[in-house]
């Protein structure tokens, strides 16, 4: 399956939050039980991959400029 821009863009913004979100409680306890949010390192790691994803498929997603070069001969 090919993932689309529009799909890379919101895995993106998807990262991001959860950085956002670790870095602001990474890990909490309520009544003895606590919670761990994800790893910081692979978050990063997504970010940086799905940056990458968004700049490569954006390159694609420009139109592509033709120019023709011929003579005028005939005319």
């Amino acid at each position: 399956m090919a993932i689309s821009l529009t799909e890379a863009r919101e895995q993106l913004d998807a990262w991001l939050a959860a950085s956002k979100a670790v870095a602001s409680n990474q890990s909490y306890s309520i009544n003895g039980r606590s919670l761990t949010r994800a790893d910081a390192g692979e978050i990063q790691s997504q970010i940086e991959f799905w940056e990458k994803r968004v700049l490569t498929l954006s390159q694609f997603s420009k139109p592509i400029r033709r120019i023709v070069v011929g003579t005028t001969k005939g005319l």
